[in-house]
């Protein structure tokens, strides 16, 4: 005999039939039943062995692979008579060595029938438990149980007694099972299984089962066999399984301000955990504006925006792409959905459900193929506002959507719809600030003949929010220039505002040619007043910032700076190595009350200042002093232009081009005036001498060759000139400077009373020169130092026109 089983034995009939119906193994059990031998049945049709002439009737009837059939047969004995058999078909999967077959099984002798009342195992309760029961004796046969354990096998007590679990079913978890009771007998002691299976015989939904089993002993306390209790824990497993998923969804969705990463998180941890297939979309607002807070009208299609899907299967052809705009007619679950304001929960099948999607080509036939039966639509609401839609479909779990499945969804749903209106609202106040922050920043920087500068400006990422991070080249009085760089504290709308207030007060302040700690103590004065304004509820301020200003005179070469807690610059002479510049820290703005000091540097034609916030060196992990020294390395690189070392820089210090806060990059290299486009008179304190004055510097005008600007610089220099001898005090000194594209008249005295434009009256004698010299001029002003005061006067020259 080619024994069947390895636990086999001659209490139960075993054949194999594969499915033409030809007997391909016989066992003891079965020559014990029908007397025919394996020899004589191995081989041969097993309906030559039914005794009725239709055959074995149904019980070979084709069913899925891991389901069985039960039928009563009339099979003939070897002697000629009829045994009625309870026959129980199990249709087994191909394996490696043999193709799929049948597995029909019977109970044979005592084990088939009912227990004596005396037995040990028929005074075990089974009627009363709240639980599936059976017993089986010693040989693992089912000798007795309660209705609810013949639901749950799927046959009567009558058909089922004498068999092994694994003779009633043939699903592997009952393999488990039947090992547990034998280590129950082997042991004594009390053992228990978790196992997932469907009531056998059937194609219902799996259920989860805890299978407990103890010994059965008589008087003796001799083991005579095992009792075996099965609880169904499937709804206390589901409601746990949801449990962790709105938990895992509460950790999952929302890690980024981005709406579309928070919806595709939404997709991916519902998919296939609730649902096969997600989908959400969102309604996209005319101008940008907020969501609607009512429900769309039916009559009107529905304007959506994919922004996330997620299946189990391969992206359905015809299905809207992500950040694809579609419109969804009256008839689709979703806008049924956003009109009515509540889920909608259809299960159909797929023919009727398919109709639904006809709304995009191809699509309704493919919800046709995959055999959708269930979907389900979940309107998102946040804050009072409609958001948009999640949809959820099944095609491969078999089971519709249930009223625990709308909760769950529904329960998920509005935490993402809260995560997706942060994201939502992030982007909207960063795209804000970042067009404020742009609109605020120089879009362009001059031109000067003082240096030539280059720059980079990068937001900060979306989880930082856009800074308040500036810089800027104000052109001075003199040909000089002003270069400034500061960080303000926070991100977002705010920071950005901040940073225009604080970039507006330092060109005014700037204007008026204040020394670089001078004005940073005034900016510190202006942030101080904007904390106040900041904290006016009896709350402390908020304002902070960092700030470096330097000025740049190209006549002299000198350059002045001082910082307010801001990043020292780095300075690359000509044929040197970058290095930080030596010079005073100074508290941040806002601190109040605290001095700046200012640091005076020689610099020679060709040298590099570099400029820069924090975000550029305290990025990726990195403290400020090892960003500093790759600054300074991607500075040493070699680059054609100043354009080149930014991109270098960028390339060496943020790779990846992501950073954590903003950064600002403002690289300039300065240029000397010669000394032949700059004259100078010492004036002595004598009206007498003003005419021979102005004829020395009409001289030097022609001398440079700009005869057209010889009468203008006449009168300028006549004026200032009057003016300093009778208001000022000695020393006096006149200077010329010859630049690209103004001559620049400068009159320097020890006086720091400065003059006031005024308008004439008709018999007045005086009064009418600086308003001669404002009419003749590009611009005039008054710039004061510690020794006094210069009045200036910029002439437009006519060439560089």
């Amino acid at each position: 005999m080619s024994p069947v089983n390895p636990l086999d034995d001659a209490a139960t009939a075993r054949a194999v039939v594969d499915d033409d119906g030809v007997v391909l193994e016989w066992n003891d059990g079965a020559v014990r039943l029908l007397g025919y031998s394996p020899d004589e049945v191995v081989g041969r049709p097993v309906s030559a062995l039914c005794a009725a002439h239709d055959g074995c009737g149904n019980l070979l009837t084709p069913v899925p692979v891991e389901r069985r059939t039960t039928a009563t047969v009339a099979l003939r004995h070897r002697d000629g008579r009829t045994v009625r058999v309870p026959l129980i078909g199990h249709r087994r999967p191909p394996a490696e060595d043999r193709p799929g077959h049948w597995l029909l099984v019977a109970p044979v002798g005592e084990s088939a029938g009912p227990l004596r009342p005396d037995d040990p195992l028929a005074v075990v309760e089974l009627v009363q438990s709240p639980c599936a029961m059976a017993v089986f004796d010693t040989g693992l046969r089912l000798r007795a149980m309660n209705a609810d354990m013949a639901r749950v096998l799927g046959a009567a007590p009558e058909r089922l007694r004498g068999l092994r679990v694994t003779d009633i079913g043939a699903r592997p978890e009952l393999a488990e099972v039947e090992r547990a009771m034998r280590h129950v007998l082997e042991t004594g002691e009390h053992d228990s299984v978790r196992i997932f299976l469907p009531q056998l015989g059937s194609g219902s939904t799996v259920r989860a089962w805890l299978t407990s089993m103890a010994p059965v002993r008589d008087d003796h306390g001799e083991i005579r066999g095992v009792s075996l209790a099965s609880h169904d824990f499937t709804e206390q497993l589901r409601a746990r399984e949801r449990l962790q998923l709105v938990n895992e969804a509460s950790s999952r969705v929302g890690t980024t301000l981005d709406v579309r990463r928070t919806a595709q998180e939404f997709a991916d941890v519902l998919v296939p955990a609730l649902a096969d297939h997600v989908s959400v979309d969102l309604l996209d607002p005319e101008h940008g504006g907020d969501p609607p807070s009512e429900p769309p009208s039916p009559a009107v299609p529905v304007r959506l925006r994919r922004v996330a899907d997620r299946s189990v299967a391969e992206r359905a052809k015809g299905l809207p792409g992500v950040g694809e705009l579609a419109a969804y007619p009256s008839s689709t679950l979703q806008a049924e959905a956003l009109s009515r304001a509540r889920t909608l929960v259809v299960t159909e099948a797929p023919e009727d459900l398919a109709r639904r999607f006809s709304y995009r080509v191809g699509l309704d036939t493919r919800a046709v193929e995959v055999g959708m039966h269930s979907a389900m639509a979940v309107p998102l609401r946040a804050r009072g506002m409609i958001l948009g839609v999640a949809l959820f479909t099944r095609h491969r779990q078999p089971e519709p959507f249930s009223r625990d499945d709308v909760l769950l969804a529904e329960e998920v749903a509005a935490t993402a719809a809260v995560c997706i209106d942060n994201a939502r609202r992030y982007s909207r106040e960063r795209e804000v600030a970042l067009a404020l922050q742009r609109s605020l920043l120089p879009r362009s920087l001059p031109v000067t003949a003082a240096l030539q500068a280059a720059s980079r400006y990068l937001p900060a990422a979306r989880a930082g929010g856009v800074g308040g991070d500036w810089f800027d080249i104000i052109p001075l009085s003199g040909m000089r220039v002003a270069m400034v760089v500061g960080d303000v504290v926070g991100h977002g709308v705010q920071a950005s505002a901040t940073m225009g207030r604080l970039r507006t007060a330092v060109r005014t302040l700037a204007d008026i040619d204040l020394a670089p700690d001078e004005l940073l103590t005034h900016l510190d004065d202006l942030v101080v007043r904007l904390s106040d304004e900041a904290g006016n509820d009896g709350s402390p301020g908020e304002v902070g910032a960092t700030c470096l200003y330097a000025v740049y005179d190209p006549v002299s070469r000198r350059c002045s700076l001082a910082r307010a807690g801001h990043q020292p610059p780095l300075i690359v002479r000509p044929g040197g190595l970058p290095e930080p510049v030596e010079m005073p820290a100074g508290p941040p703005l806002g601190v109040g009350g605290l001095p700046f000091e200012a640091a005076e540097l020689e610099l020679t034609e060709g040298t590099v200042l570099a400029f820069y916030t924090d975000g550029l060196v305290m990025n990726r992990g990195l403290d400020v002093d090892a960003g500093r020294m790759l600054l300074q390395e991607a500075l040493a690189e070699p680059a054609d232009s100043l354009e080149d070392s930014c991109e270098q820089v960028l390339a060496r210090l943020l790779p990846r081009g992501d950073v954590a806060d903003d950064v600002a990059l403002l690289l300039a290299r300065t240029r000397g005036l010669p000394s032949s486009k700059v004259a100078t008179w010492d004036i002595p304190a004598d009206p007498a001498l003003v005419a021979a004055i102005r004829k020395q510097a009409v001289k030097q005008v022609e001398h440079w060759g700009l005869e057209e600007a010889t009468f203008t610089a006449e009168l300028v220099v006549s004026e200032l000139v009057t003016n300093a001898i009778r208001y000022g005090a000695r020393p006096i000194r006149l200077r010329l400077i010859h630049g690209a594209s103004t001559l620049i008249c400068e009159v320097s005295d020890t006086s720091h009373t400065a003059p006031h434009l005024r308008r004439a009256r008709t018999f007045d004698e005086g009064g009418r020169g600086l308003l001669l010299v404002a009419q003749l001029t590009q611009r005039w002003g008054t710039r004061h130092t510690p020794d006094g005061k210069t009045i200036w006067a910029e002439l437009p020259l006519l060439d560089a026109v």
